[in-house]
């Protein structure tokens, strides 16, 4: 197919453009980028754009796929779809599946499926074809044991293909986090560490401040997150294998990787989407999809993680998707899971609250959820010129639509914008 989208947005971020053009894609390429195109063939589709975003296509660093294991809270095709309809063109999944992803079989049997689930989609059209099936990378877990005592075979999880390393939960054994880097370094594949002190979290569910004592839901301290940095950070220094910071949530955590990234070390960090848009004061609602891990920050922490992104001392924006079935989350906020989805709502918020509100420019937004991410993964992404591939994301900013269960290609629906009208919604992937 020939498609020419007219006056179209062109946010790029590693062309640094934000202007507008018409845009001419065939063959899953990007034929031509210019002010005005109007030498084009009789079969050309062509899509008045005014008013709509194109960006490279969205990637993600890391999420939950309930497959295999927890089918009821997402399968992998549910997963695929929400992904592409939220605009992303690459996701990256969790180990945390069960059984858990430690071993090159399950790596090849995820991919497998993706293949399968892409082949029955283009048959049945399971799927809106506007929303082709994102590419699937997948972490691979570092240790084999729920106390996180034994590394996993390494070596043999690189060759399957995954796209890194990490347990997307603590690991609070430093003697095994340095031998994890010591064998990780010639490998050459990402590995990322959820800083997290399980002893200073104790059974705190809120981060601790004057609204968790107003709420009387137990806290966490901030030392929690920074504690456990600090002593990543010193293994980093000592052994010089590159680290992924995932979840940060702290204004002390942003100090102490901008002073790391300042003294030369290799490192970079995530944030997740909803902790740059809610802080502790949004649990009064005791909406248990308000529980996460981390928690919300303080308003400061959010403030300073604004910041941060924008600075580029925080690499990326996460998504962190956690689906959980409607009987899972009906608890008391303490004793719910903690987590919510993400995928389709990611962009259309962080776009209305930072892009609309001028805090963020679209170019700062956007690099943040795509050419980064991707940096922090080993990879690139394509800038939006001629020749290149067309992996790319329309987004209508001005779309008005419900969050509900008819609306949403994921399985679950944990989220505190459920039944709440959004402003932006994606039209197109190509991918």
């Amino acid at each position: 197919m020939i498609e020419l989208l007219q006056k179209v947005r062109v946010i790029d971020p590693v062309s640094e453009i934000d202007e507008l053009f018409d845009v001419l894609i065939a063959d899953g390429y990007i034929q031509a980028v210019a002010s005005h195109i109007s030498n084009i063939s009789s079969d050309t589709k062509i899509r008045n754009c005014q008013g709509l975003v194109l960006g490279p296509g969205l990637v993600d660093l890391y999420s939950h796929c309930g497959e295999p294991g927890f089918e009821e809270r997402e399968t992998l095709l549910s997963f695929l779809q929400a992904a592409a309809a939220g605009g992303f063109t690459r996701v990256s999944i969790l180990p945390d599946t069960s059984p858990v992803i430690d071993n090159p079989a399950l790596v090849a049997q995820l991919q497998q499926k993706r293949g399968r689930e892409m082949r029955e989609k283009e048959k049945i059209n399971l799927a809106s074809p506007a929303f082709p099936f994102p590419l699937l990378h997948i972490w691979g877990a570092i240790t084999l044991d729920v106390a996180g005592k034994q590394m996993t075979e390494l070596a043999d999880l690189a060759s399957a293909g995954v796209v890194g390393f990490t347990d997307g939960k603590p690991l609070e054994n430093l003697a095994l986090m340095r031998g994890v880097l010591e064998y990780l370094q010639p490998l050459g594949k990402p590995v990322a560490f959820w800083p997290s002190d399980r002893q200073l979290t104790a059974n705190g569910v809120m981060r601790e401040g004057p609204d968790a004592l107003r709420f009387g839901l137990p806290p966490i301290p901030a030392s929690a997150e920074t504690t456990a940095i600090a002593a990543m950070l010193e293994l980093v220094a000592a052994i010089g294998t590159p680290v992924h910071i995932m979840r940060v949530s702290t204004v002390r955590s942003v100090e102490l990787i901008a002073s790391a990234k300042a003294a030369g070390l290799p490192v970079t960090a995530s944030t997740t989407w909803m902790h740059l848009l809610l802080d502790t004061k949004a649990v009064k609602s005791y909406n248990t999809s308000l529980h996460l891990n981390p928690p919300l920050g303080n308003p400061r922490d959010v403030a300073a993680l604004r910041a941060g992104v924008r600075a580029g001392v925080i690499d990326a924006i996460a998504i962190d998707h956690t689906p959980y079935s409607y009987e899972e989350k009906v608890q008391a906020f303490a004793e719910a899971p903690a987590g919510a989805i993400g995928l389709e709502l990611a962009l259309p918020l962080l776009w209305q609250y930072l892009v609309e509100t001028e805090e963020f420019t679209a170019l700062e937004l956007w690099r943040a959820l795509s050419t980064s991410p991707a940096e922090c993964l080993g990879q690139k992404v394509s800038a939006i010129l001629p020749h290149q591939p067309a992996e790319l994301t329309l987004f209508d900013p001005q779309h008005i639509w419900k969050v509900e269960r008819k609306s949403l290609y994921t399985l679950s629906q944990n989220t505190p914008w459920l039944g709440q009208q959004l402003k932006g919604h994606v039209v197109l992937t190509w991918c």
